[in-house]
């Protein structure tokens, strides 16, 4: 009896312990540097870590700090725009394919592809078409468009935008991917009986379509409100932080403050804020998503 229960008990060990290590290594990596994020924030650390307790002075600090005023207000700005756009863009361009045009493979890839690169490569890109001297301006006015003048990418008070056309550029085409998953989900025999009834296409879509796809704007917008709020690599290679700290963003905040200017306790601050506006966001979405799966 007792041999022919031993290997059952191997096998069913077997899967933990392939898995050990993988959810050691998150356990350490992600949550323990969380943690480590958390304590070193109410120290007075500078270069390297010191552990002697100074209680809110960091985010004292912070919050009283004019760059992180400027930072707060861009990421608004940027994610409040990033994340309309790119989900209005995308749930145009799925319904538009989702047509049954010709080519539909053809379309889907070009508009998939950008999602493809990397935020570097996406910032570079962008630096030289929106560079006054190399970009759009220089190729509009060497065809005759002389008093044309496309200059943001160097303008303080507009600068930040030319973050949110690069990012929509990028996500455009994933949202839509999500978009055109979500639509050839919707049963067809339902918005067949609507078209027999003589309900107009707009109707459709108002009442029928686009409620049914509300699992997918509400992916959308986590993902996007995610990419939003890390999008160090996007403003370094398109901005670099600039002009001045005029697209200074909290995570470029962050780094930089631990990195260059060997804060690392005012870095840490500004992590652990970053962390808890993710946590505002996401943990009511595993909230509704598991409450959903429990009454499935």
């Amino acid at each position: 009896m007792a041999s022919t229960e031993n290997p059952a008990g191997r096998r069913s060990l077997l899967p933990k312990f392939v898995l050990a290590p993988s959810v050691l290594m998150v356990l350490v990596g992600v949550y323990g540097f969380m943690l480590f994020s958390v304590i070193l924030s109410f120290t007075s650390s500078k270069m390297f870590p010191r552990f002697a307790f100074s209680g809110l002075d960091q985010y004292e600090r912070l919050f009283s700090n004019p760059r992180w005023s400027v930072a707060v207000q861009n990421i608004f700005i940027f994610a409040s725009l990033y994340i309309v756009l790119a989900t209005a863009l995308g749930l145009l361009l799925a319904i538009l394919i989702d047509q049954k045009i010709r080519a539909e493979s053809v379309f889907r890839t070009v508009f998939l592809y950008p999602m493809a690169l990397s935020f570097i490569v996406t910032g570079v890109i962008w630096q030289w078409l929106l560079n006054p001297g190399l970009g759009i301006e220089r190729v509009m006015q060497s065809w005759g468009w002389e008093s044309f003048s496309f200059k943001w990418l160097v303008e303080p008070d507009m600068a930040i935008y030319t973050v949110v056309i690069a990012g929509v550029w990028q996500v455009t085409g994933f949202v839509m991917a999500m978009f055109l998953a979500g639509l050839r989900g919707i049963n067809g025999e339902i918005l067949s009986a609507a078209r027999m009834d003589g309900a107009p296409t707009r109707k459709i879509y108002t009442r029928i379509i686009i409620p049914a796809l509300r699992p997918v704007f509400l992916t959308a917008f986590v993902i996007e409100s995610h990419l939003a709020i890390k999008s160090y690599d996007l403003v370094v290679a398109l901005t670099k932080g600039g002009p001045g700290y005029a697209t200074e963003l909290p995570s470029t905040f962050m780094y930089t403050t631990t990195f260059t200017r060997n804060e690392m306790g005012l870095g840490a601050a500004s992590a652990v804020v970053m962390l808890i506006a993710l946590a505002i966001i996401i943990v009511p979405y595993l909230y509704s998503e598991l409450r959903n799966e429990r009454r499935g």
